[in-house]
């Protein structure tokens, strides 16, 4: 009796420590029946169909079977891929955010699937849906070892249903596979699946992903074999017309600028692997708009890329550098451009081209070519924007990349300095990614070009991080020359030598309301490269995080900065006050609280305040959102930030205010209404933009778009415009 026992217990402990070493498999068969995607499973083929199922436990735990199981299963024609699911629920008080889609998975229950098509561990794709039918699909870049590599702006044509029941929902999916990139002749794609269940408080995965990992990182996952090789991909040419009618008015400068604009986009599939796009006069004036942003420091801040024609396999392009304060191409750069008095405007695009994808298994390809429009009464030149980008997979999941950057105008301006005829940005960057996710790096070195100044102008960082359950270490090292230029790129300073290392340490209690705790050391120093190395600024940061298993977060941090002034600065932005004097270094420290409630909730909120020194003065700051859902249909939002700046006379003080309330309401899967506002006295306007969306068809929309500014200080209006836009996605 007891030697059986212990031949049960060692045999249980075998299984538990050494199954998962063994890659997850399910066959998908080929069919030749029609499947409606109407959310019932009731075709008789879904019988024969093989099941990925056995699901794990990611979230309060990832060491169990998931306690609320799900069945995937799926198959394929030679035109599209069909997925069944069968998700088993506690109920069906299921959380939504609002009919509308390319939902947020956080806070809301979603089940998302995972394509790796060329099973490189670097790229994928993502589709999702929810209980109530609302759809989803996103692009994953970077091995997905971060949020920045999730990118839901991507949009492409598929269908997809749901149906609920007593204690689960299932859902149908038809993903035609001219949506898709994938070799020709594959056999397997990696895959993987992720679910959150609100009720059960549970995230679950397909294939075992560790909680220090993100849910939908691409080192975990399972294979998806194809009964049949796949043929080649016959994706049809998409052709995409718009026409804009815009009424607006220039309060500021007394004009009217209402404008009728048409143009195009077109997209064509070269093979199975490369994607052609093209655009001809791009009107981005229905992109949602960007958030307003307090800004107290003394450099520029980047916004997240939203136009549609730069969002595929954007990561090519842009994942250069290292993301902060290098990136020698920034898409949003393309479109802006400085009036003769300094002020950002928008510099019309008259047509591009980009061609980008995959030329073998391991090499990705990608050129972008832009054209801007002159604008003589700005002087803004009509320039050539031009981006080479090619990228190597090396061992399982890293890769080699080197790209060429050019912007340039072709014809003589008198109002073009020489120095700024073009510049010309030329580099190379490793990324490091372990096979199983534990080691991630990245080492680059970037050159820049200009007419009379092609000595030096270096670029480059290494960075280096080890992740596991109870140690995240991170350290990094940056420099920028100070005559670095990348006029397509986004700098936040040059003239820098910066070092970072921080140390975190993570704890998992097996009891009580705490799901995990950690302890956080990051100390970030600066030096001065042309001033022999002068320490110009640091910041010692201490963090203790805690995540409770309702999935709510409390944290406290320290941080003693030292900031050297080279010029002159207000970082209150007071007109006409006297600047805190340049040259000149401040000591400062502050302390900072933060809580994030349960987002699973109908109210939902996170709110942090910091309270301390600032340069020769003082700050308290409170920031935070508070959300209200009215399920499914609506959903309220206000996001407030709030600063306390105190300097000593006859330096500034002020009160500094960003207040903006949103409106969601969703009168069906395809009509939408959105109205933001946003009010900030230190940009002296008051924003509203209303936009109403109906999609009549898919990825076809008309939209009625209005926008409205005030200047707050003097309360009279400063622009105002309405746009009425219709755009059809034609395949021909």
């Amino acid at each position: 009796m007891t030697r059986a026992f212990l031949v049960f217990i060692f045999s249980l402990i075998f299984t538990t420590l050494f199954s998962q070493k063994e890659r997850k498999t399910f066959m998908v068969k080929q069919i030749s029946e029609t499947i409606i995607a109407d959310g019932n499973l009731d075709e008789p083929i879904w019988e024969m169909a093989g099941i990925a199922n056995e699901f794990w436990e990611y979230f309060p735990t990832d060491s169990i079977q998931a306690r609320k199981q799900s069945q995937i299963k799926i198959l394929y024609d030679d035109k599209n891929i069909y997925v069944g699911i069968k998700a088993y629920s506690s109920g069906t008080n299921y959380a939504t955010q609002s009919l509308q889609r390319d939902f947020r998975g956080s806070g809301s229950d979603s089940f998302s699937l995972v394509f790796d098509t060329f099973n490189d561990g670097t790229n994928a794709f993502l589709f999702g849906i929810n209980p109530y039918g609302v759809r989803r699909e996103a692009l994953i870049a970077n091995g997905g070892t971060g949020q920045d590599d999730f990118n839901l702006s991507w949009d492409v044509k598929w269908k997809g249903d749901a149906k609920i029941y007593d204690d689960y929902f299932t859902a149908e999916m038809i993903i035609p596979l001219t949506s898709l990139k994938f070799e020709e002749g594959s056999t397997k794609w990696r895959f993987n699946s992720y679910r959150i269940e609100t009720q059960s408080n549970e995230r679950s995965t397909w294939t075992r992903i560790p909680q220090n990992q993100q849910i939908y990182n691409l080192a975990f996952m399972g294979d998806m074999v194809f009964e049949k090789p796949l043929g080649k991909s016959r994706t049809p040419f998409a052709f995409i017309p718009y026409v804009n009618g815009i009424q607006a008015r220039d309060f500021d400068n007394g004009e009217n600028l209402d404008n009728f604009k048409v143009g195009a986009d077109a997209k064509v599939s070269i093979g199975n692997s490369l994607n052609l796009d093209l655009t001809l006069n791009p009107d981005f004036s229905t992109v949602e708009v960007d958030n307003f942003i307090t800004n107290l420091t003394r450099f520029e801040i980047a916004l997240p890329e939203r136009r549609q024609f730069f969002i595929d396999n954007n990561d090519l392009f842009a994942s250069f550098g290292d993301g902060f304060d290098v990136s020698p191409f920034f898409s949003r750069r393309i479109g802006i451009a400085q009036d003769t008095v300094g002020n950002t405007i928008e510099n019309n695009l008259l047509g591009g081209v980009r061609l980008s994808g995959k030329i073998t298994n391991d090499t990705r390809i990608g050129v972008l070519n832009i054209q801007t429009a002159e604008d003589l009464e700005n002087e803004i030149p009509s320039n050539n924007n031009t981006v080479l980008a090619i990228q190597q997979r090396v061992f399982s999941r890293s890769n080699i990349g080197a790209f060429f950057i050019n912007k340039q105008s072709f014809k003589d301006y008198d109002f073009v300095e020489p120095n700024d005829a073009y510049n010309r940005v030329l580099g190379i960057d490793y990324n490091l990614a372990s096979k199983n996710n534990t080691w991630n790096g990245k080492f680059f070195t970037h050159k820049s070009f200009q007419p009379g100044d092609n000595t030096g102008n270096f670029a480059s960082g290494i960075a280096m991080r080890y992740n596991t359950r109870k140690f995240n270490l991170f350290a990094k090292s940056t420099f920028v020359d100070e005559d670095f230029r990348s006029d397509l790129g986004f700098v936040r300073r040059t003239d820098i030598f910066k070092q970072i290392l921080s140390m975190e340490r993570v704890f998992w209690p097996k009891t009580g309301i705490v799901q995990n705790h950690s302890i956080q050391f990051f100390p970030n120093i600066r030096w001065s490269p042309s001033r022999n190395f002068q320490n110009t600024d640091y910041d010692f940061r201490g963090r203790y995080e805690v995540q409770f298993n309702d999935q709510s977060q409390a944290r406290i941090e320290f941080t003693n900065t030292y900031t050297f002034l080279f010029n002159d600065f207000d970082p209150t932005g007071t007109e006409g006050a006297i600047p805190l004097p340049g040259e000149v270094g401040y000591h400062y420290n502050n302390a900072e609280v933060g809580y994030q409630s349960d987002q699973r909730r109908l109210f939902s909120y996170n709110i942090q305040s910091t309270l301390g020194r600032f340069f020769n003065g003082n700050r308290f700051s409170l920031q935070g959102r508070m959300v209200m859902r009215f399920q499914p249909k609506a959903q309220l939002s206000m996001t407030f930030n709030y600063d306390q700046i105190d300097l000593p006379d006859p330096f500034p003080s002020a009160a500094i205010w960003l207040i903006s309330p949103k409106v969601d309401i969703t009168f069906s899967k395809s009509i939408f209404w959105s109205t933001l506002i946003q009010y900030s006295n230190q940009r002296d306007n008051l924003g509203i933009n209303s936009r109403l969306q109906w999609r009549f068809a898919p990825l076809s929309d008309l939209f009625i778009v209005y926008n409205d500014n005030y200047s707050v200080s003097i309360i009279e209006p400063k622009f105002r415009s309405i746009n009425l836009k219709l755009s059809y996605w034609l395949n021909i």
